[in-house]
């Protein structure tokens, strides 16, 4: 069987031909001589890819690198430190001699593939999906750097079922075992570290914050679970920019004008320290301060970013760094390095010295200076030795001895026990990656030196951070502070720890910035989103008067409830002012005051009237009606006190009905007396007129009486002497008096009574609460029930006092030494000045004040009418009894035009007295 596999592929070799199709070109260590397993490992130990000839002329070569980076040179020399303390251990891998193939990647995915097909074939040269040789087998993969380096080889490892334990890789891509199966990582899972910078950014209160991310899957991932988180708590983002991974200065300079031009002072990043370094000696360069920087794990410690000068524009950064630790030994390690034991090596000594180490390597563009390989790498000082924030360089040794405890397992299976399928062992001379891979996924373990226990949980470790702080020391140099924890298996609640007073801001400030795109909104206010804007760029606009808010912030305004008001602040809901006019308050009592004197002054003018009931003037004046006229008087005046207290029902119902009927009562009586001494104007008129005929014609017959006398005829008129004395005895002047006036006022305030009953019948006056007037109050007052009836009511009003005041006009020549008819004109002219008067006043008032201007419309008519009707008698009666006699109601003197008037007390006397006249001048 044999002979003829052996015939296949010499027919196979003598048909074609294999050959490799590039050669790649990579810098790393290797020992693989004698060792029982080889674990590889890939460092970014130089910055980029030499640029080259894009030419196609000839056949490609694999790309140099560039851009000697210190710290993950660190990093490569703490895994060779590892493996050697591993290989001196005796209670770990006691019978087991491990080897290395370490390769750096360059930063660069090509490499990092390239680096990867090399390892796996087991050569220098890369044979995909053959694994040339027969030496130690390869256990697993340290590395390979950052997330997008370990993206690319993860897939190609996981092909084969290869285990990779990375110590940088914290990409949340990561974490998915369907496409990566064989993934682990030391370091935690950006997912966490995501969660931190967002609480972080929560705790601060920072709504207004610019993103910065690497264009790799470093960045975008952890950028875009930092958003998802933030903007679901209501933080905006004013900007969110992307590094380029290709030196592209037009970005750069773009990105740094954004950072200078935005409002946001609070930046994250998500970003590797070789991919920001370009971004921060632009910020330098146009000094761009007072920007607080919040940093991911892959530069909150690196001395690439942390160069001298960067103080002013990184002062008071915070960031998130894994767990530091001290390794006992690795200083020593990385002090004692031979030059001359590796070509990477020896461009390390020939970058940090600045040097060559013989002639021969010499180039043009090389320094002069001459190395002889016993320089002291301590004096230098730099980020190589520095082991005083061993993050990640921890990180790359927790893998190595992830793996190395995973093996030493594997080693030490008992057979019959084991894992695999009839309970069988791996090999440790010899064992498949798939075997392996078992026993990496359930290792525990603690590290040595710091007893950390570590563990996998599909493939992540625990979410452990310090918070770091960058404050400037006294010497001017950026230190790391730390200033809280992290731990992302704790409860929400008790996941971060953070002591605010050790923190040192930007510009040495010891408060917090303010990030925010528009400043908070207090209470009594509201957030007004600005159109085309992040919601957290808002006006804050006041509530609306009734409406209040009590928090900050507020999306919107509250409608206070209609027995409550906002208050000046609009910040609380207040009760409103209960408004109406006591009778306590000092307008109250001054209103009470003058309605009580009113009234009394009026029962006096009636006390007067009855003393005197017998004289003239009073029965001239008809007693019954002067009397009820008074007494119409006292209701209006005490009236007005009912509109006065808090309305009620009875309250409301009296007020109006009382002022209604009381004022009908005075009105119907004044237009009783009017209309009587209207009537009597104009009889007495037609008696002048008749008289002035009879006396004419009387001298007329005197004068053929005469004639007659001369010529012997005697003769008689008795026709003039029958209209006198007719006139004397008429009747008609007195049935004009009493009856008819009491009538008129019985039937006139009959109407208005009638009319008031169904009015409180069918819609009757209540008590309301008026909220629309003024918002700030309730207005406790009287609804009349219907605008019909009060209309008709008080329209009725008007239209007595309207007659009275016509009747009164048409009378008003009946002149004597009283003349009622002028007193009731003048009195009706006060009523309508002061009614006319209160209609606008009572409609520019509000509240309690329009129940004081209605009151003094009340008492001002009201005294009107009792000035102008009863003082004049008064005074006669008071003042002047001489003129209280039967002659001084006879007509005064005539006037020299010969025109003559009366009165009505005087009507009966002018009739006599024209009846003589007559007969005289017949007997003549």
């Amino acid at each position: 069987m044999e002979g003829k596999w052996q015939e296949v592929v010499r027919s196979s070799e003598a048909e074609s031909t294999c050959k490799l199709k590039a050669k790649f070109q990579l810098s790393g260590y290797k020992d693989v001589e004698k060792k029982t397993v080889v674990i590889g490992g890939m460092f970014p130990v130089h910055m980029r890819i030499a640029s080259k000839d894009a030419n196609t002329s000839t056949a490609p070569v694999s790309s140099g690198c560039e851009g000697f980076n210190f710290r993950t040179f660190r990093w490569t020399q703490t895994m060779l430190f590892a493996i050697d303390e591993i290989n001196k251990k005796k209670d770990l891998l006691p019978n087991t001699d491990l080897g290395y193939v370490i390769y750096d990647s360059c930063f660069t995915i090509s490499k990092a593939v390239e680096g990867t097909l090399t390892y796996l074939t087991g050569q220098d040269e890369a044979v995909p999906n053959y694994r040339c040789g027969n030496g130690a087998p390869l256990a697993a993969l340290v590395g390979a750097g950052g997330s997008d380096l370990s993206i690319a080889t993860a897939r190609i490892l996981g092909l084969y079922h290869f285990p990779q334990v990375s110590y940088s890789s914290t990409c949340s891509a990561l974490e998915s075992k369907f496409q990566f199966p064989t993934f682990l990582r030391t370091i935690p899972n950006d997912k966490h570290q995501s969660t931190a910078i967002a609480q972080l950014v929560l705790h601060f209160g920072w709504t207004w914050v610019g993103t910065i991310a690497a264009e790799d899957d470093y960045g975008k991932y952890g950028i875009k679970d930092f958003k998802e988180q933030v903007e679901e708590a209501g933080v905006c983002i004013s900007f969110a920019e992307t590094l380029p991974k290709v030196s592209s200065p037009e970005a750069i300079q773009r990105i740094a004008q954004t950072v200078f031009e935005s409002t946001a002072k609070i930046i994250v990043v998500f970003s590797s320290d070789v991919d920001l370094s370009p971004l921060i000696l632009e910020l330098l360069q146009h000094n761009v301060t007072n920007r607080t920087w919040i940093a991911s794990e892959a530069w909150v410690t690196s001395a690439l970013i942390n160069r001298p000068g960067v103080s002013s524009v990184l002062g008071g950064t915070l960031g998130f760094g894994v767990k530091r630790a001290d390794i006992p030994g690795l200083q020593r390690h990385l002090l004692d390095l031979d030059p001359y034991a590796n070509p990477l090596t020896e461009e390390f000594w020939e970058t940090s010295f600045n040097c060559t180490l013989d002639y021969g390597r010499a180039v043009r563009g090389v320094p002069d200076g001459l190395c002889t390989g016993s320089e002291h790498l301590a004096q230098l000082n730099n980020t190589y030795s520095d082991v005083s924030q061993l993050r990640i360089t921890y990180s790359v040794y927790k893998a190595v001895y992830a793996v190395a405890n995973a093996l030493h397992n594997l080693e030490h299976c008992e057979k019959g026990q084991g894992p695999f399928v009839g309970g069988s062992c791996a090999d440790i001379a010899n064992f498949e990656p798939w075997q392996l891979m078992y026993y990496v996924k359930n290792v525990r373990f603690k590290v040595p030196h710091t007893d950390e226990e570590i563990y996998f949980e599909d493939g992540d470790v625990k979410g452990l951070y310090d918070i770091v702080n960058w404050q400037v020391d006294s010497e001017g140099e950026i230190s790391y502070v730390t200033v809280g924890r992290y731990n992302g298996s704790a409860a929400p609640e008790h996941r971060m720890t953070i002591m605010n007073n050790s923190i040192v801001w930007n510009n040495e400030i010891t408060e917090p910035p303010h990030s925010v795109c528009s400043e908070n909104c207090e209470p009594g206010t509201r957030k007004g989103i600005r159109q085309g804007e992040p919601v957290c760029c808002f006006d804050c606009i006041p509530c609306a008067d009734g409406e209040i808010s009590n928090s900050t912030n507020a999306r919107a305004c509250i409608l206070c409830s209609y027995e409550d008001w906002s208050n000046d602040a609009h910040d609380t809901c207040v009760p409103k002012i209960i408004e109406y006019l006591a009778f306590g308050e000092p307008l109250g009592i001054t209103l009470i005051a003058i309605s009580a004197v009113g009234a009394l002054v009026t029962i006096g003018v009636g006390v007067v009237f009855a003393v005197h009931l017998g004289t003239p003037l009073v029965k001239a004046n008809d007693p019954l009606l002067s009397f009820s006229l008074l007494f119409s008087l006292v209701v209006t005046f005490l009236s007005s006190i009912v509109f006065l207290g808090k309305p009620r029902h009875w309250s409301c119902m009296t007020s109006q009905v009382a002022l209604a009927l009381g004022f009908a009562l005075c009105l119907s009586s004044l237009m009783g007396k009017a209309v009587v001494l209207m009537l009597r104007a104009r009889f007495l008129k037609a008696i002048r007129i008749r008289n002035k005929a009879a006396a004419k014609a009387a001298k007329l017959a005197a004068a053929e009486a005469a004639e007659a006398a001369a010529n012997g005829v005697v003769m008689t008129n008795t026709a003039n002497n029958v209209d006198a004395n007719n006139a004397a005895d008429n009747p008609e002047v007195d049935s004009l008096t009493c009856a008819h006036q009491r009538a008129i006022t019985a039937v006139a305030t009959l109407i208005q009574a009638i009319a008031c009953t169904v009015w409180l019948i069918l819609i009757p006056p209540h008590p309301i609460e008026n909220t629309s007037t003024q918002n700030i109050k309730i207005i406790l007052e009287c609804d009349e029930g219907s605008v019909i009836f009060i209309c008709c009511v008080f329209g009725y009003d008007i239209l007595l006092a309207l007659t009275a005041f016509v009747f009164a006009f048409i009378a008003r020549k009946l002149e004597d030494y009283f003349s009622e008819a002028k007193s009731v004109t003048f009195g009706m002219l006060v009523f309508f000045i002061v009614w006319i008067s209160f209609v606008p006043a009572y409609l520019s008032t509000r509240g309690k004040f329009m129940v004081a201007v209605q009151i003094f419309a009340i008492l001002a008519s009201s005294f009107g009418l009792l000035a102008c009707i009863f003082l004049p008698k008064c005074y006669i009666i008071l003042v002047k009894p001489e003129h209280n006699r039967e002659e001084m109601m006879k007509p005064r003197p005539k006037p020299r035009d010969g025109t003559s008037t009366g009165t009505s007390a005087s009507l009966n006397t002018a009739v006599t007295k024209i009846n003589t006249i007559a007969s005289t001048a017949i007997d003549d």
